[in-house]
């Protein structure tokens, strides 16, 4: 399969929500074109083999990364207690 060519930026976002859990892969296709399949391929290529086989292991079967397996209540795409981000404020512990 030939891999389509992404900016550093691109990959950078494919890999950090292939990697959360929550974010389905339809929801990935949706906002960036690129199959799971290629997104799998993707993973492969820039990730280390043990990362990319500790990964594989977590994201298969889990519910959360399909949209058909979802619950059909679910139609987001962030956990229901992640706050958003404000770029104003800074966090004060």
């Amino acid at each position: 399969m030939k891999q389509k060519q992404f900016s550093l930026q691109d990959k950078d976002r494919i890999i950090e929500m292939a990697r959360e859990d929550r974010t389905p892969f339809e929801a990935i296709e949706l906002q960036l074109g690129i199959k799971e399949k290629e997104v799998i391929e993707l993973m492969r290529g820039n990730m280390k083999a043990s990362s990319f086989k500790m990964w594989r292991k977590r994201m298969n079967g889990r519910t959360t990364k399909h949209s058909l397996l979802r619950l059909k209540d679910v139609n987001r795409f962030k956990c229901s207690r992640q706050r958003a981000i404000s770029t104003n404020k800074i966090s004060k512990r």
